[in-house]
């Protein structure tokens, strides 16, 4: 019997129903590859990083041309309170209110930190799902920020970030010192190919 692809419509639905209970990751890979990789590893959705996807275009982040933009993603960019240095809760969850009555699934205020905001925000605009940004170094687990009641979580440019950073410390090491002791922690060659094997 031949299985057929899921459509639009059921790719949606699957989607949605992933916000109805629970905690998922939707991980944030800024090009063909990583998303691949992301995929292999059995995350259930992907998101977008403007920012990772800029800087693989040697550009800053909202700093690409909006065709270029438009050809790698459709997205919705916003200025968020908490992430531009206003961290007003009570702005926030207006906010997140006005986007919940104009028919937003999913709502995301990126910059909240603290598991008390965190909290006050599910709260307040339950029983909308809302997506938290967990982009620093934190102590949270899944568990954690599922235990507050946050629907899905994603990562924005800490994946590109990452990798970027071992890019930097090991290009640094080989230009400054001519080390290369900086590869102990690359990727497998091997792996990369039998992940990428299959063809485009």
């Amino acid at each position: 019997m031949t299985s057929h692809p899921a459509s639009i419509a059921d790719k949606r639905r699957t989607f949605h129903q992933l916000h109805a209970s629970g905690c998922f990751v939707i991980p944030n890979p800024w090009d063909l590859g990583s998303a691949r990789y992301l995929q292999s590893l059995g995350f259930k959705a992907l998101a977008t990083t403007s920012s990772g996807f800029a800087w693989s275009r040697a550009r800053a982040d909202n700093h690409v041309t909006r065709d270029t933009v438009l050809a790698h993603l459709s997205e919705i960019v916003g200025a968020e309170c908490f992430l531009v240095g206003r961290p007003d809760l009570a702005e926030t969850i207006a906010r997140l209110k006005a986007y919940a009555n104009a028919g937003a699934d999913c709502l995301y205020a990126p910059g909240l930190r603290t598991p008390e905001h965190i909290r006050a925000v599910v709260d307040a605009v339950a029983p909308k799902p809302v997506n938290l940004l967990i982009g620093w170094a934190s102590d949270m687990r899944v568990d954690d920020v599922a235990a507050l009641g946050v629907r899905r979580i994603s990562v924005g440019g800490a994946l590109a970030r990452s990798a970027w950073g071992g890019f930097m410390r090991t290009a640094k090491a080989i230009a400054e010192h001519g080390r290369f002791d900086g590869f102990a922690d690359a990727a497998s060659g091997a792996e990369l190919n039998a992940l990428f094997g299959g063809g485009a």
